[in-house]
């Protein structure tokens, strides 16, 4: 792993726990934790010097820790949200830990690209999910996440009959993801789900760009960053599907 962050407001309902674990099979342009996407822990320089991201936990000692929060955590309708990177990269982990929680809410993050059984596997254990839905468009995808969209599209819709609610999340990303012509189409997606809670619009994070020389990573967005992001709900609310922008 490489954070855990405690009194997390938007990771779920209540107050949480995110647990971010290290590995990401995508390589989306515009991550914003690019400390995430290798799952060895790795050498990461800041203002303070050269410091190791990353830590070994073993399942039991993670859910001593966590079940430790639990009188805070539970009053609120919070819990714990597994966080990334990507959780679904450690799925053996992540089930281990939640069978050994003490009656915690949890949610997963997940981008959705996981082989069926993985992917199931994990939600099957979970109270809650936060999918992300980027791009609809194959090609755009390729481009952007470094991966096709098709697993992820199976998955959202394995999801919906799993009897597991569920919110989708869309990264706004100026003139990439926040196009009338994306949304529209993750809106009609949306509009045939049954098990969906609602929509989360992520207005895109300028900060981003600037954890990756600590990381050895270069930044290059092709899109421009000053640009406003669309957030144009009534594509969706005219589908009936509830929205609201995080």
């Amino acid at each position: 792993m490489f954070d855990i962050t405690e009194f997390a407001v938007h990771d779920g309902p209540g107050i949480r726990t995110t647990v971010f674990l290290k590995g990401c099979p995508l390589r989306c342009a515009w991550c914003h934790n690019p400390e995430g996407q290798l799952m060895e822990p790795e050498e990461i320089s800041s203002n303070s010097g050269k410091r190791m991201c990353g830590k070994v936990w073993e399942s039991g000692e993670l859910a001593e820790h966590l079940n430790k929060q639990a009188s805070v955590l539970k009053p609120s309708g919070g819990g714990v949200t597994f966080s990334g990177g990507e959780p679904l990269m450690q799925p053996d982990f992540v089930v281990d830990v939640i069978s050994k929680l003490d009656g915690i809410h949890t949610v997963l993050q997940t981008s959705g690209y996981a082989q069926t059984e993985v992917f199931a596997k994990v939600v099957s254990a979970c109270d809650m999910v936060y999918f992300d839905l980027k791009l609809m468009d194959s090609e755009a995808h390729c481009k952007y996440i470094g991966v096709d969209n098709a697993l992820i599209l199976n998955n959202i819709h394995l999801l919906d009959t799993m009897e597991v609610p569920y919110v989708v999340r869309v990264p706004l990303v100026p003139g990439i993801t926040d196009t009338a012509e994306n949304l529209t189409a993750i809106a009609e997606t949306a509009a045939g789900l049954h098990g969906l809670v609602r929509v989360d619009l992520l207005p895109y994070n300028k900060a981003a760009g600037g954890k990756y020389s600590s990381c050895n990573k270069i930044f290059t967005p092709d899109w421009d960053e000053t640009l406003p992001c669309n957030a144009d709900t009534s594509i969706f609310t005219r589908l009936g599907v509830d929205v609201r922008v995080s």
